[in-house]
């Protein structure tokens, strides 16, 4: 169907070479999208580039050269773009008593700072994509996280999603007159490597399941289908959105 198309849009997914990022990008790639993916590990990001047939940028966005050269490798080829979904994140647990001051720092660097400036270092192409009728499409990726206090003790992680949530609203506002949508997605449980240290043990993961209202863990699909929707015809009406993928988690 034409109004979930996004059949010849170039997007570039960060955090691209597993977990969320990867679930995203292979959704994207299958649908007919060009797929530009980014990850610090370059093995990883090249050989997940290859299996989804995806264009693999190794960068650590988390400095100001790795900004650059993910901005780079896709301006090189690229003449614009139409959907940024920034989704490379980190994530740190400690009791509230020893809980590391650094983790604030490497945390807000990564997963606030870095939208923010990547979006801003992207805005020429995405204005260039910009039309009326088919804006170009940010996505963040927050969190349930960030949308409720966490029964984990992550307080570093639960803040940033918060900021990127309050962050893709500002951005929505002040972007909105230039025909670029500016939404969030904040995931619940889904397989990923944040994720592992609970979902691998089968106990612990029966006992995230039982919180779940629909009662089970997030699907590739479930992912996919959401940052499809926001850049597709279907979402070109949305922005300033956090949208929960959760399985109702939020509704408690």
């Amino acid at each position: 169907m034409t109004l979930f198309s996004v059949e010849g849009k170039t997007v570039v997914v960060t955090g691209g070479s597993r977990g969320i990022g990867k679930m995203i990008a292979s959704g994207f790639a299958a649908a007919g999208a060009t797929v530009y993916i980014s990850s610090r590990k370059a093995a990883e990001v090249e050989k997940t580039g290859a299996e989804l047939g995806c264009a693999a940028v190794p960068a650590d966005l988390s400095t100001p050269q790795g900004v650059e050269t993910l901005v780079s490798a896709v301006a090189e080829r690229e003449d614009r773009l139409d959907v940024l979904v920034n989704n490379a994140g980190a994530t740190w647990g400690a009791p509230l008593e020893e809980y590391p001051e650094h983790a604030f720092d490497k945390l807000w660097g990564i997963n606030v700072k870095g939208v923010f400036y990547l979006t801003q270092r992207f805005l020429p192409l995405l204005r260039a994509s910009a039309s009326a009728d088919d804006p170009a499409r940010v996505i963040n990726i927050g969190s349930v996280d960030g949308l409720r206090a966490p029964a984990v003790e992550n307080y570093a992680y639960s803040a940033a999603k918060a900021g990127v949530h309050m962050l893709t609203r500002h951005l929505a506002h002040t972007l909105a007159a230039e025909s670029i949508t500016v939404n969030a997605i904040a995931p619940g449980p889904f397989e990923s490597k944040m994720m592992a240290f609970a979902l691998d043990d089968p106990q612990t993961r029966a006992a995230i399941e039982t919180q779940v209202p629909l009662g089970r863990i997030g699907r590739p699909d479930d992912m996919a289908g959401a940052a499809i929707f926001l850049a597709s015809r279907a979402g070109a009406y949305l922005t300033g959105a956090v949208i929960p993928v959760d399985g109702g988690i939020s509704t408690g």
